[in-house]
């Protein structure tokens, strides 16, 4: 089942919907209205997921030095900015790389409309209710 954090009140021409697999989290946020919380670019997945409370690793805050906020775009990429030289650089060294692979925090919405998103499993692995696990002291 979908969690969503609707609000009723969005126009249909400016809502934007954003749905993170493989948890089925969804987001709905008028377009335009997001603050920008200032990880990765303003609109971009990561801006996205941190504004609504889900956690998507950015070992390097969202500056394209990394590639932890590695997605997979499963709806809505001709709503989404086109992929720059430095962020097509950084994919090419990122796990299990596919067509629509794209780094959250460089793939910005560009309009209104439908997005799924998923974080592959290899990031996923790192996360437990939204937070980060913490890992046991070995001994």
């Amino acid at each position: 089942m979908s969690e969503s954090t609707a609000n009723k009140n969005i126009p249909p021409e400016k809502l934007v919907r954003v749905t993170f697999e493989p948890e089925g989290k969804t987001v709905e946020f008028e377009y335009g209205t997001m603050p920008y919380d200032h990880h990765g670019k303003p609109m971009s997945f990561l801006d996205v997921a941190e504004n609504h409370g889900i956690f998507l690793d950015h070992a390097c805050g969202g500056s394209c030095a990394c590639t932890t906020c590695h997605i997979w775009v499963k709806q809505g990429d001709e709503g989404i900015s086109p992929a720059e030289d430095d962020e097509l650089d950084r994919l090419d060294m990122a796990a299990d790389q596919q067509l629509n692979s794209r780094l959250g925090c460089q793939a910005v919405i560009t309009r209104p409309g439908n997005y799924v998103v998923e974080i592959p499993k290899w990031n996923r692995n790192y996360t437990s209710e939204g937070k980060p696990l913490a890992l046991a002291e070995q001994k």
